[in-house]
């Protein structure tokens, strides 16, 4: 592995901020500096000519950074058996360029942190917690190696043993695979194995866990639907495509991609030739692409990352729609919590405490907008939206209603509970009720 220093990584805005977040666990430290470093996976060695055009590639930013003194080193870099969306566009530059020997360029962050004394090893480890996102990141302490490009032999298939041991099997698995299954969710995959005579494999359960992820709610839209004590004759997904078929003029596609395409216009469309690779003017039929990617969960855990990935994720999606198409341009909407902004905090904005590994509606704001615009470079991200609202959730409300009362009138919490709650299916169909594989 071939290891090229690089450029400066963070601003001196940026610099100053993190020195200040990192005074707030430790006060002994009395600075920081930060430098990117380059990982070359490589087939053989570099030739001079080579070495010369990989160093240009390289050089950008403010130039190389000096190197830092004597201080306490931790490295950032992705984690072990994944491929950082830099990588893959600076890979295939490298590629491009004549650099057939390189397998892959990796970077990562080397953080120098100047201390007037040794840290503990468990203060580093909360400094760390500062200077990474750890569902993209890991850190490497000291001088230790990192692990980038190792190659492991996929595992064999695992069997869950649901047929010999029944639904005690599948709980276990539940908790080793992380699955998250529900209680009706493993009573429905016990009854089904058992019914098809066989045990199910590790993937397939993986599969199944991921069909109720954000983006994919097929166990729900794809139900059967029970409102007001009437089955609906169409599933909920039914009722949505039911507006396309009822109106279908001017749609050319829908609900077949991951994008809907409806008609544009004949135009004079400015594009390269795929034969000649020259650009020119083309005549031809402009039809107008349309694609919405959520991206809440990813955004709210890690907002940079959580949002340059949904972007990229959109981007994919219309780029493979039909025999291929071309994003122009994106926008970001981002509805988030009170911003609570320090020294410009708002009299309306009471803090409603968060799950600790959400971050705050202030870090996304500040950090999604750069993540999803980092992405967007393919298709300009030219607009974009954003709210802040923040209130009291109804069972809190609830809760708050009925402590209030509850010392002198005991028997009014059942009836201020029952009042404030909202119906277990949500807000936008009250009386909604699932039958079969879909839940509420």
């Amino acid at each position: 592995m071939l290891i090229i220093p690089g450029p400066v990584a963070l601003s001196d805005f940026r610099i100053t901020k993190l020195l200040a977040d990192l005074k707030a666990v430790e006060t002994a430290i009395q600075a920081v500096s930060a430098r990117f470093v380059h990982f070359v996976d490589q087939q053989g060695d570099l030739g001079a000519s080579e070495y010369a055009i990989l160093q240009q590639l390289l050089d950008y930013g403010s130039g190389p950074a000096e190197a830092a003194g004597a201080g306490i080193r931790l490295l950032v870099v992705p984690r072990p058996g994944t491929i950082s969306p830099w990588s893959s566009k600076a890979t295939e530059i490298a590629q491009r360029c004549g650099l057939a020997v390189v397998n892959r360029i990796e970077r990562g962050i080397e953080y120098t942190l100047q201390t007037g004394a040794p840290l503990a090893e468990a203060t580093q480890r909360q400094l760390a917690a500062l200077l990474h996102d750890r569902m993209t990141q890991s850190i490497v302490f000291g001088d230790s190696a990192p692990d980038l490009f190792s190659q492991h032999a996929p595992q064999p298939l695992q069997r869950v043993a649901i047929i010999e041991q029944g639904k005690p099997a599948l709980l276990q698995a539940n908790q080793s695979l992380g699955l998250a299954l529900s209680d009706d969710e493993i009573d429905y995959l016990v009854s089904a194995f058992e019914g098809l005579g066989r045990n199910p494999t590790d993937v397939e359960l993986m599969m199944f866990a991921q069909a109720n992820s954000e983006h994919c709610r097929h166990k729900i839209f794809n139900a059967n639907w029970t409102i007001d004590g009437v089955q609906e004759g169409k599933t909920l997904f039914g009722m949505i495509r039911n507006t396309a078929q009822k109106n279908p003029d001017g749609i050319l596609s829908a609900y077949s991609d991951n994008a809907s395409v409806i008609e544009g216009f004949h135009n004079r469309v400015f594009r390269r030739d795929p034969v000649s690779g020259l650009y020119d003017y083309i005549e031809e039929d402009a039809h107008i692409l349309m694609k919405v990617e959520t991206h809440n969960h990813p955004t709210a855990i890690s907002p940079h990352p959580g949002a340059a990935t949904g972007s990229g994720g959109e981007i994919r999606d219309e780029g493979a729609t039909g025999r291929g198409s071309t994003p122009k341009a994106g926008l970001s909407g981002f509805s988030v919590s009170h911003l609570k902004i320090p020294g410009y905090q708002q009299p309306w904005e009471e803090d409603h405490g968060k799950p600790s590994r959400i971050a705050s509606a202030l870090d996304i704001m500040l950090e999604a907008p750069i993540g999803g615009a980092a992405f967007n470079n393919v298709a300009p991200e030219n607009s974009g939206l954003s709210t802040a609202v923040g209130r009291r959730s109804r069972q809190a409300v609830a809760d708050r209603l009925s402590a209030r009362h509850h010392a002198r009138r005991p028997d009014r919490r059942r009836r201020i509970q029952q009042r404030i709650r909202p119906a277990e299916s949500g807000r936008l169909f009250p009386q909604l009720r699932t039958n079969g594989a879909g839940r509420g």
